[in-house]
């Protein structure tokens, strides 16, 4: 198929689904991607390419001439532009940034400085605000002139820029036009630093029902707004992601992505999860005698394990909400740790006289109920320690919580399981024979 008649076709794909556009441009990867990029008009290139995930937008960055890179980024928000030139080096940010005008590029820097995490970050920088020492009729007349989308809550600032306070839009109305706002205005309003991590934010968002909160620097300097929608869908990607990193893929997959990158972000953890399965193998082989004495050995290891994985993953699941929500506020990880290690241990126990009730239906004998209970037991136990222990255990030594979190897991949870249960059968070998 020839090139224009592609292009004219993802045009027009691009016109009616912006959101499935981007995500077969990420299947392409970015050489493919890039000549369909260029031929998208002005209109179409930002709602594309801001759906794009910040690193794959980057890399079709560079593949991109000056004037592409310049019609791109002047398409998109300036928050979105500067998401994906964080994840540029800084000789190809500013050589990007050099291509814009210096306004625009100014705002793309200030929002660079912060992490895409924060609220400086993510917050929208193109707002209308009103000065103190104006009237009534003068304040209509500005919001009047303002675009709509650079409204949210009107916020008051005084001569220097910074936050004085917001005013409600219905007194402002009923004051006469000749009247000043400065009484008008409430000084109570709510604001965050721009260092707030996004998880705050969602917190206080949920806590007070916001549409949108104003964000300030250290000296209280308004610098823009975040809005509520965008942090509840960020929040919602932020954990797709985990949950993705939980099991060792990369957090930035999608369900087209190339296969290459795929074998990137995969690879690499299922390599630690082959030496972790080698070092749980090794704990069986050290039994490898017992198991040939007493087969049913071997057909129940995995019922041991398998108990063992699920109640890991019970606490590992919510010790993640507790640290995602900041739930777990400082001085509280005994108090956590001491909480999963009881309850896995009475559901251990449980369990173990259900199971132990099936092994002697089945095999008749006393000391494998006797084995199987006291396994399972100490696994569950030593499982849910694990769960709540290995994300405090990544945060604390500076890694994120959710990185392959299971796959750690189920290494304790494997090596304790056969270790437990065969330890225990070869101590009462004579009463099992």
């Amino acid at each position: 198929m020839a090139r224009s008649a592609l292009q004219s076709i993802f045009h027009a794909y691009a016109n009616q689904h912006p959101a499935d556009a981007a995500r077969a441009l990420e299947a392409l990867g970015a050489e493919a991607a890039a000549p369909l990029v260029r031929g998208l008009p002005g209109r179409l290139v930002g709602p594309v390419v801001e759906r794009l995930s910040p690193d794959v937008a980057a890399s079709l960055l560079q593949t991109l001439d000056p004037d592409n890179i310049r019609s791109l980024l002047a398409a998109l928000k300036a928050r979105d532009a500067a998401a994906i030139l964080y994840h540029l080096d800084e000789s190809a940010r500013e050589a990007a940034l050099a291509s814009l005008g210096k306004d625009e590029a100014k705002r793309i820097r200030a929002l660079i400085e912060y992490p895409p995490g924060t609220a400086g970050g993510m917050m929208e920088t193109r707002i209308t605000s009103l000065r103190i020492d104006i009237t009534a009729g003068q304040a209509i007349a500005t919001l009047r002139r303002a675009p709509r989308t650079t409204l949210f809550y009107l916020y008051v600032t005084d001569r220097a820029g910074k936050l004085a306070g917001v005013l409600n839009i219905r007194e402002l109305l009923l004051a006469s036009r000749n009247d000043p706002i400065a009484p008008l205005v409430r000084r109570d309003v709510v604001t965050i630093p721009a260092t707030l991590p996004r998880a705050a934010i969602a917190e206080l968002i949920r806590e007070r029902r916001f549409v949108a909160l104003p964000v300030v620097d250290s000296e209280g300097f308004l610098l823009g707004v975040v809005k509520a929608n965008e942090i509840i869908e960020a929040i919602e990607q932020e954990a797709f992601g985990d949950l993705q990193k939980m099991v060792g893929a990369g957090e930035d997959e999608r369900a087209l992505s190339p296969v290459s990158t795929v074998v990137k972000k995969r690879l690499p953890w299922l390599c630690v999860n082959l030496v972790t399965a080698f070092l749980a193998a090794a704990v069986v082989g050290l039994f490898e005698g017992t198991i040939e004495r007493v087969t049913a050995l071997a057909v129940l290891l995995p019922v041991v394990a398998g108990q063992g994985g699920n109640t890991g993953a019970q606490s590992l699941a919510v010790v993640m909400r507790g640290m995602a929500l900041n739930e777990l506020p400082p001085g509280s990880t005994a108090r956590l740790l001491m909480k999963e290690g009881l309850a896995a241990t009475l559901n251990g126990a449980a369990v173990a006289l259900l199971t132990g009730l099936a092994v002697f239906v089945w095999d008749g004998r006393w000391a494998l109920v006797a084995i199987i209970g006291a396994a399972m037991i100490v696994n569950m136990g030593a499982a849910g320690l694990a769960g709540a222990s290995i994300p405090l255990a990544l945060r604390a030594l500076g890694r994120d919580p959710a990185q392959s979190s299971s796959i750690f897991l189920t290494t304790v949870t494997d090596i304790v399981g056969f270790a437990a249960f065969l330890g225990f059968a070869a101590a009462l070998m004579p009463m099992l024979e």
